[in-house]
């Protein structure tokens, strides 16, 4: 249902004067998500929400599609020209704030749906836009506390689903039968739907050279499980439900009893970066400091290319989780998508640092999320060595 109140409420916290929404030809997928339309209706021109911090928001829309948001509260202005539209910005909505929140960021591209267009038009009307980014983050990307059980008992399962699949893959391997990706990867996905967790996409199941490629998808059957190879084993899913919150787990093994020494040093690096940046998130919110996501993956990639493991390295410490795996909370990313936005109460997000190689890669990646002003770790445990046959 959409919650007016607690967008209102996320303008407020944030001190900017409106919230603008818009779509046109459905482009904005994330602005009709929020206020919940339906994107099967006929969008053939601009329409535009305006919700300030209290108070009625107001909707301007295309004479010729004047009921487009007929669903949402508001106050109604038409227009059926280019001037009319600016005027009704100046005189209905410029009164009452000269800021206003666009979805648009220059780093976060998620988020980014604003055309440039539009924006040199609300610029031309006498607007100040600032980027969205952090409401967005309060409305979406942090957790409730209905929603917090529910990713806890997503995470519980999926660890369990991790016990049972690689116990597979040693009883099958021990046992001299053959067993490929692909067939592991669907005996993830039986799990999943018989515990009646839903995923948008498979689970990634990676032995031997594709570990060493963070987004490989098995095609098929896939490759042949070998002795003696790394396996990646990584899965995410969620309750169904108004409050299913997704979890993302990331494990290791080894198809052998033995790991190369090589391979046993690289992981130990591996979960000490991953234990030494929890520790310091933990410290930072014992010591009521702010710490955005950009300086947690700082600290942790730092770590690992003072351990001599810079080259290494090819994607960001972890993603803000929500109802969406990738959500609209803060990312740990001081690289790809610098991420300055803080971990506020109820954010949600993984820890994952992975090292990546010509003939193999690996990635540990646990759950964590800011409660009650400290950090909790999903799931009953995290890994500390590689899994063995």
């Amino acid at each position: 249902m959409f919650d007016l109140s607690a967008i209102q409420k996320a303008i407020h916290l944030e001190k900017v004067g409106g919230w603008l929404f818009s779509s046109f030809q459905h482009r904005d997928p994330l602005s009709e998500s929020i206020l919940e339309l339906d994107r099967s209706s006929k969008n053939t021109r601009p329409w535009f929400y305006i919700v300030y911090p209290e108070g009625a928001p107001a909707k301007i829309v295309h004479t010729i599609e004047r009921n487009i948001l007929d669903a949402l509260p508001g106050e109604t202005f038409l227009y059926d020209s280019r001037d009319l539209l600016i005027q009704l910005f100046r005189r209905v909505v410029l009164p009452k704030t000269q800021r206003l929140a666009c979805q648009f960021s220059p780093t976060l591209r998620v988020i980014s749906f604003l055309d440039h267009g539009t924006a040199l038009l609300l610029e031309e009307c006498g607007f100040t836009l600032v980027s969205a980014a952090t409401l967005l983050q309060r409305f979406r990307g942090t957790l409730t506390e209905e929603m917090v059980q529910s990713h806890q008992r997503a995470s519980t399962q999926l660890y369990e689903i991790v016990k049972g699949t690689w116990n597979l893959i040693c009883q099958q391997l021990s046992g001299g039968h053959p067993l490929y990706e692909g067939e592991v990867q669907q005996h993830i996905l039986k799990e999943l739907e018989n515990r009646k967790l839903y995923t948008h996409s498979p689970p990634i199941v990676a032995c031997g050279a594709h570990s060493g490629n963070p987004h490989y998808s098995p095609q098929g059957k896939g490759s042949l499980l070998e002795l003696k190879q790394v396996i990646q084993l990584d899965l995410w899913a969620k309750e169904e439900g108004d409050f299913g919150t997704y979890a993302d787990i990331s494990w290791v093994g080894f198809t052998g009893t033995t790991p190369p020494p090589s391979l046993e040093d690289g992981f130990a690096i591996l979960t000490e970066a991953r234990d030494r940046t929890i520790y310091f998130i933990q410290q930072k919110l014992e010591n009521k400091e702010s710490v955005s996501g950009k300086e947690v993956d700082a600290f942790c990639r730092n770590f690992l290319k003072e351990a001599g493991y810079g080259q290494a390295l090819k994607h960001r410490t972890g993603h803000g989780i929500d109802r969406e795996l990738h959500g609209f909370g803060v990312n740990l990313d001081s690289v790809e998508f610098p991420d300055d936005r803080f971990l506020l109460e109820g954010s949600c997000f993984s820890i994952e640092p992975g090292l990546y190689f010509a003939d193999y890669g690996m990635r540990t990646e646990v759950n964590a999320y800011v409660w009650k002003g400290q950090l909790h770790l999903s799931g009953p445990y995290r890994q500390t060595t590689l899994l063995t046959m």
